[in-house]
């Protein structure tokens, strides 16, 4: 029986070696969530090219949209764990939106294979030009004598907008009315249109409008001020240091993803992020780049993944 044991265990290390030698032979997907536009997109799309340069097989961007990240990775989860089929990997779809809701289809700790962590995000509250006030304590001022007069627009229910919204929200006695769309793309269009005054979005998808004048940075989530909005305060500098927790964007894929296939690709990744030319897209946006080990990454979504269990249990949020 012994021999046997040992005799499988050995084909499926020469299957794995196999596989590993062999892959990639095909075209990879990479999975993003949300629609067009949005931080996930731009992330996705500065690496996919490269990387698939680096892997020798073409690695192509697909938007999933729909229930804050949900049915993107959703559909990562259940694909088949052969390393063709990957997601970008969120704090809306793997902590925030799990953690509110309790009819969530995948569990965010087990039905992943995590791969690598790409880059770090700041998020920030920002609003359309023609709203009242233009900075931090205009802002908390304005809406606190106006209880349901205003509303904010977020990339989906149980994202890291809504989430975080519903937080700070908590934390200063204010109401807003939550504004659910399909992706940060839908949900920024609207917001520099006018039709809803505020958004709480990662700092790479907002940044170029904030930067055109077509929207007013208020409050920012980062370590520190940030070198491109030095003149905005973080959520711990206006006493809210709950809310002051920045985004991620990783690469995962279902559970059971052989490890040479991680290991490829997270080789692959970390090749990437090592061009400066790659390295300052990614910190031209405002974020930080970051490609760290598989293990790291997963312990990062199980970190993540808890704290929001956290806030929505001591908050006692609720999906809308």
């Amino acid at each position: 029986m012994l021999r046997k044991i040992v005799w499988v265990s050995s084909l499926l290390g020469m299957a794995g070696t196999a596989l590993a030698q062999g892959y990639p032979n095909k075209v990879i997907k990479l999975q993003v969530p949300f629609a067009p536009g949005g931080t996930t997109d731009i992330v996705a799309r500065i690496i996919a090219d490269p990387l698939g340069k680096v892997l020798g097989q073409s690695v192509v961007v697909e938007n999933k949209a729909g229930g804050g990240g949900v049915v993107g990775a959703n559909d990562t989860a259940k694909s088949v764990p052969d390393g063709y089929s990957l997601g970008i990997a969120t704090v809306s779809t793997v902590a925030s939106n799990p953690a509110i809701n309790p009819k969530n289809p995948y569990n965010p700790l087990t039905d992943f294979t995590a791969i690598i962590n790409v880059a770090a995000t700041p998020n920030v509250i920002a609003v359309h030009p023609s709203f009242p006030a233009k900075d931090y304590a205009g802002f908390l001022a304005e809406i606190r004598k106006n209880p349901g007069k205003y509303s904010y627009a977020s990339s989906g229910t149980g994202g890291i907008g809504h989430m975080q919204t519903e937080l700070f929200k908590s934390l200063t006695g204010t109401f807003i009315t939550h504004i659910p769309y399909r992706g940060a793309g839908p949900a920024l269009n609207d917001t520099v249109g006018g039709q809803v005054p505020m958004i709480f979005d990662n700092l790479p998808s907002a940044l170029p409008f904030i930067q055109s004048n077509r929207l007013v940075p208020i409050v920012v989530a980062g370590p520190q001020r940030l070198a491109q909005l030095p003149q905005v305060p973080t959520f711990k500098e206006v006493g809210l240091e709950p809310v002051n927790r920045m985004a991620f964007y990783g690469i995962y894929g279902p559970k059971g993803l052989p490890k040479e296939v991680v290991d490829r690709v997270n080789a692959g990744v970390r090749k990437v992020l090592e061009d400066p030319a790659v390295r300052k897209r990614i910190e031209d946006t405002g974020s930080l780049v970051v490609g760290n080990t598989p293990e790291q990454f997963a312990a990062q979504i199980k970190a993540e993944y808890e704290v929001y269990k956290k806030v929505v249990d001591s908050a006692k949020l609720r999906l809308d």
